[in-house]
């Protein structure tokens, strides 16, 4: 039976959770808003929109369409021009699209930041769709945008293999129904047992798939 892949972005199949993370953490220093050390676990499934959703409620006095243009003017040059594949990505996903696998994206980041970046690195066209959160209005910690991701693919939810390397997101793929591996990004390895213990499967490497 054909594979059918859902993968995250960030973290996932390229290196810029430092990126994302130095954006969102610059924004909620320059408004001098405390924050707590699990910062990096509640932002990441939410997008741009949900993290400015989640920063008003700290505290930040700004809109949420300033503080979204904000994250994407800090964050565009970074993934358009320097965001690198992570390591057997492009070679992994070649070899899953040989074999005849679906390849799907759903990730928090917008697509200003996105498409130059998948496309520059050379894996744009291996994706049947490449979704942002922003398309569903929706966000990934919400078990909704994992059924209507599967509604889009045409296939039953559990026949989805979800890779995140984002626990929460895992998590809550899973509640959806889909299967979910957890794969490892430095900015996430405290989570690595937690990580473990909710995947179907964790893995290091992408390159793990084949």
């Amino acid at each position: 039976m054909k594979k059918t892949y859902l993968f995250d972005f960030d973290g996932t199949l390229v290196d810029s959770m430092p990126t994302f993370v130095s954006v969102m953490l610059r924004i909620l220093d320059e408004n001098q808003v405390k924050y707590g050390s699990d910062i990096v676990k509640i932002i990441t499934p939410l997008g741009y929109r949900g993290t400015a959703e989640y920063f008003r409620k700290l505290g930040i006095d700004e809109s949420v369409e300033s503080l979204v243009a904000k994250m994407n003017r800090y964050a565009k040059e970074e993934y358009t021009y320097r965001i690198m594949a992570k390591e057997s990505v492009v070679d992994t996903l070649r070899a899953l699209k040989e074999r005849g696998a679906d390849l799907n994206v759903l990730t928090a980041s917008p697509h200003d930041a996105l498409d130059p970046c998948l496309k520059r690195i050379g894996i744009w066209d291996l994706f049947t769709n490449v979704w942002s959160c922003d398309d569903f209005e929706n966000t990934k910690a919400d078990p909704d945008i994992y059924k209507s991701a599967a509604k889009k693919i045409g296939e039953c939810v559990e026949n989805i293999i979800f890779i995140d390397d984002n626990v929460g997101a895992v998590k809550t793929a899973k509640l959806a129904g889909m299967m979910a591996y957890g794969i490892y990004d430095p900015s996430s390895s405290e989570y690595i047992d937690e990580m473990k213990a909710i995947s179907d499967r964790y893995i290091v490497k992408l390159s793990e798939l084949l």
